[in-house]
């Protein structure tokens, strides 16, 4: 029961039951007093005259100056014949001048003339009420007509429509009647309205349980879950905002298994990588400790060069880290700027040149002079060529060849790098710009190849906006190639 009442539908359920007996009870009583008033009416309007006729037998009495006991016999008698009425006689000013009844339970002594003037100015259309002699405060129906008094002066029988007997003959009935019938359609009203509210309220809530039956199942850890949503309801709309929130979640989720994946695999690559470097530095290290006396200076030298290497090695690769890291975290935002692809490419082309040189392969560049500048961060992109053609030098053959072409191509420059080395093989391809990510397995970090020039050229590139792209044959060679937006001329 205490799940019920929590639930929406329990409490739907009980604002209807609750509304419903509020209404119920406003009918009765709106009813109730709309049928008394309507009874009030149609016996004034039924009675317009009574006044009227009654005066016409009272006349007699009244313009001969009739004793007291005269005119309560002549009023007595009316009464007697229509004992529902109380007839009074007033003076002009409404003072009571007779009547017939206890004198003590007539308790004013006059009564209000301005009911009885508007009465009087024609046949009223609607209910009219006049003070009632009995019981100051209340407002009653009646009916009045004018009089001449012994005196010759105005007077008035006003007649209470509704007198004390007829009032007590009513409250008899009119709880059996009036409140018993609004009780029997206000229990009819209750029981229909009650049950064709809670059916419908248990049909639109369904749609709202089953919602939530789901969205519980979503919490355990199903992603996959989606709500229906071919309504164009607001429940339908709810669902189709859950469905794209839900979507997006199971995009993050898959997003972070798959960092968490790479974040794995990186502390692993990074373990393996420091490990090796780090264990030869030791080594030579032990070595020239113990040999310290007997150790030429050959040896010692030729010792301290691998170490010194190893050295330099681990460095380069704790900067790519920090820069990866820094590139990640989008700490780093390109400065653009124009400036000159071709005299870009020269310059890398003479810093790499004694590498190249080292391993005999030529390096060679095919552009127009006339290019237009670019708009980039020259820094980035400089650190992007020059990854791509250190990769290149360490992936060509001896005697090999790099080429390195410029296109423009309308608003854009077409920046490629290509060589004739051993190539990439066809499963490799979709991991080459991951981190530590090598497709000749046998080149290490010794061989200065740390594994991150790629993934760190692939995000500069995608912070300009650009995506790198790579086409290679095994044994055949490889080429990179990207865009930059042209710098507007004025």
């Amino acid at each position: 029961m205490k799940e019920f009442l929590t639930s929406f539908y329990g409490k739907l359920s009980a604002v209807l039951l609750l509304l419903l007996i509020i209404l119920g009870f406003a009918q009765i009583y709106i009813t109730y007093n709309s049928s008394l008033e309507l009874i009030s009416a149609a016996d004034q309007q039924i009675n317009l005259d009574l006044a009227e006729n009654i005066a016409t037998q009272l006349d007699s009495v009244l313009t001969r100056e009739a004793t007291e006991e005269e005119i309560e016999s002549v009023l007595h008698y009316l009464m007697v014949y229509n004992p529902r009425i109380e007839i009074y006689v007033l003076d002009e000013t409404g003072k009571i001048i007779n009547f017939f009844a206890d004198p003590t339970a007539v308790k004013a002594e006059k009564v209000s003339m301005t009911p009885i003037t508007s009465f009087l100015k024609g046949t009223p259309q609607s209910l009219i009420l006049g003070d009632d002699p009995r019981n100051p405060g209340t407002r009653k129906p009646f009916s009045v007509a004018r009089v001449v008094l012994g005196s010759g002066d105005t007077g008035y029988v006003y007649i209470i429509l509704s007198g004390e007997r007829y009032n007590t003959a009513l409250e008899m009935v009119r709880d059996r009647y009036i409140l018993g019938t609004s009780l029997k359609i206000l229990v009819i009203i209750l029981v229909l309205t009650a049950t064709a509210g809670l059916v419908l309220f248990g049909l639109l809530t369904r749609r709202l349980r089953t919602m939530t039956n789901k969205v519980e199942v979503f919490e355990k850890g199903d992603y996959s879950i989606r709500l229906r949503d071919n309504s164009r309801d607001e429940i339908g709309q709810l669902a189709g905002s859950f469905n794209r929130m839900a979507g997006k979640i199971q995009a993050n989720m898959i997003e972070l298994e798959k960092t968490d994946r790479l974040r794995r695999k990186l502390i692993a690559n990074v373990s393996h990588d420091l490990r090796s470097p780090l264990a030869s530095m030791q080594g030579y290290l032990e070595t020239i400790l113990m040999k310290e006396k007997t150790l030429s200076k050959e040896d010692r030298k030729a010792y301290l060069d691998v170490i010194l290497n190893n050295t330099q090695l681990l460095r380069k690769m704790v900067e790519e880290l920090f820069e990866l890291s820094k590139l990640d975290a989008r700490q780093i935002e390109p400065e653009k700027e124009p400036f000159s692809i071709a005299d870009l490419i020269q310059d890398i082309v003479l810093k790499v040149k004694p590498r190249a040189d080292e391993k005999e392969v030529s390096i060679s560049a095919d552009f127009r002079r006339n290019l237009p500048q670019v708009w980039a961060d020259i820094g980035l992109i400089e650190r992007v060529l020059t990854n791509l053609l250190e990769n290149a030098i360490d992936y060509t053959d001896a005697k090999g060849n790099i080429y390195m072409a410029l296109e423009q191509v309308d608003g854009h420059v077409n920046v490629e790098v290509r060589d004739n080395g051993s190539g990439i093989k066809e499963e490799d391809l979709p991991h080459i710009f991951d981190r530590f990510y090598r497709a000749d397995k046998s080149r290490s970090l010794a061989a200065g190849n740390t594994g991150l020039g790629l993934a760190i050229a692939k995000i500069i590139l995608e912070l300009h906006g650009t995506d790198i792209n790579v086409e290679s044959t095994s044994g055949e060679g490889t080429r990179f190639y990207f865009t930059l937006p042209v710098y507007p001329s004025r």
